[in-house]
């Protein structure tokens, strides 16, 4: 009972870690910088992301010692959710939230949900393994699910969808295990403490008034539901791809011209954005407030929508390509604010209900891009107050991702969750194949296999090929044992050998070739390559190496 009680406590103290840390950075990035950014010129607008690429770019080339670290945030979270051996440093922690702070609140179009999901996780993890005592009876990811969810519950001010959003994120279909009831309490103290350092935050990322939607669940607009769905999900499928080729075009090119590339196409956003919106909308996560207010502008034309659909796509790509440091969260729930603008202006739903396919469309496409359906539609109605969007928007979510197939912003996602055991034999057959083997031939009498194979080898199975080394058949020496053992000198391997096997291939993996051998009864199997020669054997004993060797590296 006293460990239960340490254990909520230390819950609770990773609520309130995290809440204190995320309402530091909300303060400076948004109500300090981001705010002051807004109300400055135009060419100080355009000069302000320049400035914050730069600034974070440099701090995490410089922060580990001359050891360039990484831009991803919310990124390490799923990462160390699945990779046990990797840890999340506190050392890097101040590093990355300054980088997370001069991006966005230097007016990039990222969100600070990032940094912020990485402030819990960072703590979370550390905690635990400070008191490891404490939870050696527990999963090992408790404070480090805790401490996301308590991130997201910051951050947005909702408490409920920090818990799913931690939950749902590691997998693309599935849920994390063994830490909802830490994720409760540590999402409802980080929400307390923000709330008393901050105060209720009446700009809320996306905030709308109960008024303007007033709209019954006819055909039409479930319809509409399930086009926004559709929408969402194939967008989010282009927005997944745009994405992960901008991380991977910042890995690949020289950071510096990456950034000089990127500043140039931020400033240049600026100005664009100047002279079709007569607003900054390409700068933060949503501009404080300012997108949401023109997209649900009704004299707001199509084509103006898509060309700022446009803008904050290239925005954010340019943002990762330039190695920024900040969520897509937002990002993609403001692609789908907008999608689902442009599905009202086809599907009219009257002026007092504006609103309706918009944040139905910030439902479909958060699921879509991070595959968090239940996450995507308890932000939608925490963040606006109006549970009416929960029915329409589950439609739309469930569409959405039908669509979007196994597209993910994620690099770490996996699809779902599986068993300890199960991963392993996953793994491709090459990690237990033996490539220094010695087969028998066709012709050799049962004598030379007994007694000048299997006997020396200490082997009582053998891999039967021919001269070209293409497989016949497998023998064992229980097989020649129903032989009468002065017939083993004229008896021929070929004899008794089993065969009508189907070799193993180099593209299964060790279930695959693991359920062959059960079949058959065997205990070896050959694996060949596409010409039908035997270029390795799989026995039961490297399955079990292969499998305790990554338990010893890797922690399970």
């Amino acid at each position: 009972m006293r460990n239960r009680i340490l254990r909520f406590l230390t819950y609770a103290a990773v609520g309130v870690a995290t809440g204190l840390i995320v309402a530091g950075v909300v303060v400076v990035a948004e109500k300090i910088l981001l705010d002051a950014v807004l109300h400055r010129s135009l060419w100080q607008q355009a000069l302000a992301p320049v400035l914050g690429l730069w600034l974070a770019v440099l701090l995490l080339r410089y922060a580990d010692s001359g050891n360039p670290l990484s831009p991803a945030t919310s990124e390490e979270y799923i990462r160390g959710y699945h990779q046990k051996s990797y840890v999340l440093k506190v050392v890097h922690l101040p590093f990355r939230l300054l980088a997370g702070i001069a991006t966005v609140g230097m007016g990039g179009a990222a969100g600070l949900e990032g940094p912020a999901i990485y402030a819990g996780a960072t703590t979370g993890s550390a905690i635990q393994r400070r008191l490891s005592w404490l939870f050696r009876d527990k999963d090992g990811q408790a404070l480090l699910v805790a401490g996301a969810a308590a991130g997201v519950s910051a951050v947005f001010q909702a408490p409920a969808t920090g818990v799913l959003f931690a939950l749902e994120s590691p997998y693309k279909g599935d849920l994390g295990r063994r830490a909802l009831l830490p994720a409760l309490l540590s999402s409802a103290s980080s929400y307390v403490t923000f709330v008393l350092v901050s105060g209720l935050d009446d700009d809320l990322p996306f905030e709308v008034r109960t008024d303007l939607v007033r709209v019954g669940f006819g055909q039409r607009e479930l319809i509409g539901a399930a086009i926004v769905g559709a929408l969402c999900g194939g967008a989010a499928m282009l927005f997944s791809r745009a994405i992960k080729g901008a991380k991977s075009l910042q890995q690949r090119q020289p950071w510096w011209v990456m950034v000089s590339a990127g500043s140039i196409i931020a400033a240049a956003l600026v100005v664009v954005s100047d002279v079709l919106f007569n607003a900054p909308l390409s700068m933060g996560p949503t501009t404080e407030g300012q997108i949401l207010r023109w997209v649900l502008n009704p004299n707001e034309t199509l084509p103006m929508l898509g060309m700022l659909l446009v803008v904050r796509v290239v925005a954010t790509s340019t943002v990762m390509a330039s190695g920024g440091v900040g969520g897509v969260f937002i990002p993609l729930a403001v692609l789908g604010l907008i999608i689902g603008r442009i599905v009202g202006g086809w599907i009219d739903v009257g002026v007092e209900s504006m609103a309706f396919f918009p944040f139905i469309g910030v439902a479909a496409f958060l699921a879509a891009g991070y595959r968090t359906p239940l996450a995507a539609v308890m932000f939608v109605a925490e963040s606006t107050g109006a549970p009416s969007f929960v029915v329409p928007g589950l439609i739309a979510v469930a569409v959405s991702q039908v669509v979007v197939g196994s597209s993910s912003v994620s690099d770490y996602q996996r699809d779902t969750r599986v068993g300890h055991l199960e991963r392993r034999f996953q793994m491709p057959i090459a990690s237990a194949m033996k490539t220094d083997f010695k087969t028998v031939r066709p012709a050799d009498s049962l004598s030379e296999f007994v007694w000048g194979f299997a006997f020396p080898r200490k082997q009582l199975e053998a891999v039967i090929a021919n001269e070209l080394e293409e497989f016949e058949g497998i023998i064992k020496v229980s097989d020649a044992g129903e032989i009468e053992q002065e017939k083993w000198a004229t008896t021929q391997c070929s004899e008794v050998m089993i065969r009508d096997l189907s070799p193993a291939r180099l593209s299964w993996t060790i279930r695959e070739v693991s359920a062959r051998m059960e079949a058959a009864d065997v205990d070896i199997y050959p694996v060949v390559d596409t010409a039908g020669r035997v270029v390795g054997v799989v026995t039961d004993q490297s399955i079990v190496n292969v499998v305790e060797l990554l338990d010893e590296t890797q922690g399970g």
